[in-house]
């Protein structure tokens, strides 16, 4: 028996428990449209593929499964890449379907091919940053390059896929039988895991160093691996300190969490880990900003300190620091090991009073270094009071995305985290315009959580049709805008090395300007709300809150900088022969 292959695949993606695609129409695309208008698949429609990507990307984190895009040829594709790129680089997992040329016009530029250096060539634009792309150039092979790409997506060191199909191919017919034999194959990979000699070599040298410390990256939060890395951190007592992206992997209020690394790390979390004797690096790639530019005397020095490395992907290990044992494994499944040793070579555990106590008197310290600026009544309102009562409203197990700028790097230092794989943050990729649709994307896979964006003017600039989707699905989001009028953490750095603000700061007539964001909210059938004063934040949040509504609350901010005793490369390279980071603006 034959069938439209368009509907074969939306058999097959409900087959394979997919509840939600994330796209946008095209010519070469609505024969799948059209065979989604009978499933149970529900379309997220947005107006922009970058959109879709970036919410494709927040539900993907939360529901630790690949997303699906749907995307047009050409244009369409290209508009996605910069999201398909953010997953990439933060190895979620994603499968991108994109329409294509018909296949009997390769070459003769119909319209909107990608033709300058070879016929139908528009998947090799992603190539660079998928894991793979296929052109599908027969119809029987689209079940078998389809079951592929979700294997591949999901599997080792997760990210994006592409599978570029050409719109004739949609509307080919072949038989079923080609996708039933796909019922035959597994839908997930059993995953790797680190021998019991390895892991007695691992929990030995900790056991026996005198300042050990756990480092941990975002990978345990792929790997699901909270709940093991916490009982291997109770059990022999080792302060654990992270990357951006491994915020939340350990409770910011567990008594063993020092906090976030590097440049936008403090001088004791730094200090710690530059004089560790042994670090345990879970599921980090040691990037750039959370390691002090690789400088040996602000973050990690491995010439004094013996590492070991446990990763999914072998070729992050060694890639910027040596490794005395480099592990390749799932990190769930390792942890697993490395409990049941440590139990066994040290059944009665660790105790560390001395520790805790010294953890402890840090965070007050820094708690009592933030008093003055979330008790002050100033407006434009102080961003360490606007993350504080944020955080106050807000429940534990909320869902929060951020942006680039205050916003991300002051929540990776002083907001804290509860939950693991509760926030959700553009890391390799550093992408401005991913906070506001990737909050879509994880309310829609949490409906019954809040969801807050904290995201900035510069950053809510770049997507603000984010809105029409919350509007048109009812899709309860809460953004926060934390307006400086300004891309502030740039104009910082500008304004500190070169005396300039040009190109960085918004303004009209010698006077800061910017658009009513609560206005355009409304525009879009979003409840908008403009915060005239310091007192009105809260209670406006508390509203927006539990109204279960889409909400904008659009916040003037002071342009302060992120307060940071860290090292960045960057500032010698603006300013050899001087020590300044960022200056207000």
């Amino acid at each position: 028996m034959e069938k439209l292959i368009s509907h074969q695949l939306v058999n097959y993606l409900e087959e394979r428990g997919i509840e939600h695609i994330f796209g946008l129409c095209g010519h070469t695309n609505i024969a799948v449209l059209t065979a989604l208008e009978e499933s149970k698949i529900k379309f997220i429609n947005v107006r922009h593929e970058q959109i879709a990507a970036h919410a494709a990307d927040g539900y993907a984190r939360v529901t630790k499964k690949a997303a699906v895009v749907l995307s047009h040829l050409g244009p369409g594709l290209t508009n996605a890449a910069t999201g398909v790129a953010n997953a990439a680089l933060d190895s979620i997992p994603m499968v991108v379907i994109a329409g294509d040329v018909p296949t009997h016009y390769y070459g003769k530029h119909p319209h909107q091919e990608v033709n300058l250096h070879a016929d139908a060539s528009q998947y090799e634009i992603y190539r660079p940053f998928v894991k793979r792309a296929w052109r599908v150039d027969r119809p029987d092979l689209f079940p078998e390059i389809l079951e592929k790409a979700f294997l591949l997506a999901e599997s080792g060191n997760p990210g994006p896929v592409l599978v570029s199909v050409p719109m004739d191919i949609f509307s080919k017919k072949i038989d079923v039988s080609l996708f039933d034999r796909l019922h035959r194959q597994t839908k997930s990979l059993q995953k790797p895991s680190i021998d019991d000699e390895t892991a007695k070599s691992i929990v030995q040298k900790l056991i026996n160093a005198k300042n050990p410390v756990l480092y941990v990256g975002g990978g345990i939060l792929l790997a699901d691996a909270a709940n093991e890395l916490k009982e291997l951190v109770d059990h022999l007592n080792i302060p654990v300190a992270h990357s951006l992206m491994g915020k939340g992997a350990l409770p910011d209020d567990h008594d063993l969490t020092l906090g976030m690394t590097g440049f936008w790390g403090t001088k004791f979390i730094n200090e710690k880990c530059r004089t560790a004797d042994y670090i345990l690096a879970l599921g980090t790639r040691f990037a750039e900003a959370d390691s002090s530019s690789w400088e040996p005397e602000y973050t990690f020095d491995f010439s004094q300190t013996k590492l070991l490395h446990i990763d999914i992907d072998p070729s992050e290990i060694g890639r910027n620091y040596p490794a005395e044992i480099g592990a390749v494994a799932d990190l769930k499944q390792a942890l697993k090991v490395l409990n049941r040793v440590a139990k066994q070579l040290i059944p009665e555990g660790v105790k560390n009073e001395a520790l805790i106590k010294e953890i402890a008197s840090y965070r007050e310290e820094f708690k009592a270094s933030n008093e003055e600026y979330i008790h002050d009544n100033s407006f434009p309102m102080q961003p360490q009071r606007i993350l504080n009562e944020v955080r106050e409203v807000l429940p534990k197990d909320a869902y929060i995305t951020t942006d680039v700028g205050w916003n991300k790097n002051g929540v990776g230092q002083q907001f804290p985290i509860y939950e693991a794989g509760s926030i959700l943050t553009p890391g390799g990729f550093a992408t401005m315009g991913f906070g506001a649709p990737a909050a879509l994307g994880a309310k829609v896979a949490q409906p019954d959580k809040v969801v807050v964006s904290l995201v900035g003017d510069g950053g809510f600039g770049q997507n603000p049709a984010v809105l029409a989707t919350a509007a048109e699905e009812n899709i309860p989001v809460v953004w926060i805008i934390m307006n400086n009028f300004a891309f502030g953490t740039i104009a910082g750095l500008q304004k500190a090395h070169f005396g300039t603000t040009l190109g960085t700061i918004f303004e009209k007539d010698g006077e800061v300007y910017s658009p009513d964001f609560a206005s355009i909210a409304k525009a879009y059938g979003v409840e908008g709300i403009k915060i005239q004063s310091a007192e009105e934040f809260k209670p406006a949040l508390q509203r927006a809150v539990a109204s279960n509504k889409p909400v904008v609350i659009d916040v003037a901010m002071l342009n302060n900088p992120v307060p940071t005793s860290g090292h960045w490369n960057i500032m010698d390279i603006y300013s050899p022969d001087k020590k300044v980071h960022h200056v207000s603006v």
